[in-house]
């Protein structure tokens, strides 16, 4: 479902609209209480609204908004169709770009606010030199090594072996580069470890190509670590809702090659904080770039931390929040 709606290719039959409305019913009869305000995220529980209409959580005076996270302007028609009356139910929608908004939506609050990073967060703290090292040594990477890295969940959409094609494009001319895969396997996503063993057999035994996620302990420090240590921060996406991950990596001061894709152009301004890629080749060569001009990378990274205080920390997220609450309560 997640996957059409971002353009894969789908049988949407009515058996998959009946599990999926008696999950979300079954989820609806365990809310209590009243609200002010309800934000629903993505489609997973966008009906439920509609299946909460008689519980108490839903006053004459509780608001709802659904927040949509991902890119649907090539959703399949019929799962969209399916969903659009759902959504429609809500006082406000929210969404990370214009772009993402399917024509066919009718509602009077449509707002456009992307995602933010929390820099106070764990993942986003500053850690001392010494220490980035020390973690990474502890997963067999040798901080004094150039080193590319993409952080995200093992998703085809993500395009890990787009990375890893780009990865040998490199070395051919950066013999001792490294490359990291680091992500968590989402316990909502059942194609996760298919992915992960697709990844695993794609890098054919590399010790330089370092697969991890949760299941080898990799957690918010290590992951801000490996940001930390790279030379490039790749997100090589092929679809992507946002991709938090981008302005992970410039909070970091790290320059960041992206996929031309949904909201990583809003974080990557191309050629100020690194570079938006359509292809493999165009990936290695950008990454190529920066590897060979550090001073060069450096003031890219710098100028991307910048952009992400002024545009993408939590501060700006609050006050969006604030301010659609505000209205919605006139």
């Amino acid at each position: 479902m997640h996957n059409a709606l971002q353009g894969a290719p789908l049988e949407w039959s009515s058996a998959m609209q009946r599990t999926y409305l008696e999950k979300v019913l079954d989820n609806a009869l365990l809310l209590e209480g009243t609200y002010d305000y309800v934000v629903i995220h993505d489609p997973q529980p966008a009906a439920l609204l509609a299946l909460s209409s008689s519980s108490s959580v839903n006053g004459p005076n509780t608001k709802w908004v659904w927040r949509c996270h991902i890119d649907l302007t090539d959703a399949n028609p019929d799962v969209w169709e399916f969903f659009r009356p759902y959504v429609e139910q809500h006082d406000a929608s929210v969404w990370t770009m214009p772009e993402f908004v399917p024509s066919s939506l009718s509602m009077d609050r449509i707002v456009q606010a992307p995602p933010c990073i929390d820099p106070l967060s764990v993942k986003n703290l500053e850690l001392p030199t010494p220490f980035v090292g020390e973690i990474c040594k502890q997963y067999g990477i040798d901080p004094h090594r150039p080193m590319l890295c993409q952080v995200s969940r093992y998703d085809p959409w993500k395009d890990p072996l787009g990375v890893i094609e780009a990865y040998r494009i490199v070395r051919e001319e950066v013999p001792d580069v490294q490359l990291v895969l680091a992500g968590s396997m989402a316990t909502d996503d059942p194609e996760g470890f298919q992915v992960w063993q697709d990844v695993d057999a794609a890098r054919q035994g590399d010790s330089d190509i370092h697969l991890l996620s949760n299941i080898q302990q990799v957690g918010n420090v290590q992951i801000n670590a490996f940001q930390r240590a790279a030379d490039v921060v790749i997100q090589k996406s092929l679809r992507e809702g946002f991709g938090l991950t981008v302005s992970e990596g410039l909070w970091k001061g790290t320059p960041v090659v992206g996929g031309r894709a949904g909201g990583i152009v809003l974080q990557i301004r191309d050629g100020e904080d690194g570079y938006l890629v359509d292809t493999v080749e165009e990936c290695a060569a950008r990454c190529l770039e920066l590897l060979r001009d550090p001073d060069g990378a450096q003031e890219k990274g710098a100028a991307g931390r910048e952009h992400v205080r002024r545009n993408f920390l939590s501060t700006r997220e609050l006050e969006d929040w604030v301010g659609l609450f505000t209205s919605l309560s006139g």
